[in-house]
């Protein structure tokens, strides 16, 4: 759809295809979260695979990289140093605890952003840049370090189709641009629905506590409505997905 936008759409006026792209990759984004979680087939290879397909070639990320990271925050949502999800230093800090480290002698990063305007640059570095940089690099960083070649090759994969689309309009840098101007405005809408179910919740050091209570602890879920269902692919409902 969002190829034959382009095709059909002035260059002057690429936000029809931009929106549409956008909207697909995000509603990827809970597709594969689905997937991730087994949750959407009986069968585990069937789930594996979907995963690997629509995570890889549609996204263009590595699903082992996805399946390590939200283990750990499964695992321990809103615990420092052990949720993938709150590793925000040197750039900002959550809760009430993470400040008075930053603040201390014993402060894992000595040079750091000025925190006391995190309220100010949040919307500069933070969601526009968590999908286009930190994602893009984190998830190839993965794949060569753990030599994911079978990851790569979905990966390739997507950025083949992508030019492959794209570039005989474009170009190959207005086929680049158009990439990361979908990756930030994707960027965003993850940012807001992934961080509403946890970063409002105490942010705490491991306790050692059971299961149940620390994720009751760390998580509260977004008010349902047909139009929030829709957006969040249903992650508004956190304490039940927990």
């Amino acid at each position: 759809m969002c190829y034959r936008l382009v095709y059909s759409t002035p260059l002057v006026n690429p936000s029809p295809s931009v929106s549409g792209s956008c909207t697909g990759q995000g509603q990827a984004s809970w597709l594969q979260h689905d997937f991730g979680h087994l949750s959407a087939f009986e069968s585990t290879k069937v789930n594996h695979f979907f995963h690997e397909l629509t995570l890889g070639l549609i996204k263009g990320a590595s699903c082992h990289w996805w399946n390590y990271m939200h283990s750990q925050h499964h695992a321990k949502p809103n615990v420092i140093d052990k949720d993938p999800d709150i590793r925000l230093e040197p750039l900002f800090v959550i809760g009430n605890e993470l400040p008075v480290r930053a603040a201390s002698k014993n402060s894992k990063w000595p040079r750091h952003m000025p925190y006391e305007y995190q309220d100010k640059y949040f919307f500069l570095i933070g969601p526009p840049l968590l999908f286009p940089v930190y994602f893009n690099f984190m998830s190839f960083r993965y794949m060569f370090l753990r030599k994911r070649w079978e990851d790569l090759a979905w990966v390739t994969g997507f950025y083949i189709k992508l030019f492959v689309l794209y570039y005989g309009l474009l170009g190959f840098w207005g086929t680049v641009g158009y990439y990361f101007i979908v990756r930030v405005c994707e960027s965003h809408w993850f940012t807001w629905v992934s961080q509403s179910n946890h970063i409002p919740m105490e942010v705490d050091y491991d306790r050692a506590e059971a299961w149940l209570p620390m994720q009751s602890k760390a998580t509260c879920n977004v008010e349902h409505s047909l139009f929030n269902d829709w957006f969040t692919g249903h992650l508004n409902f956190q304490l039940e997905h927990q």
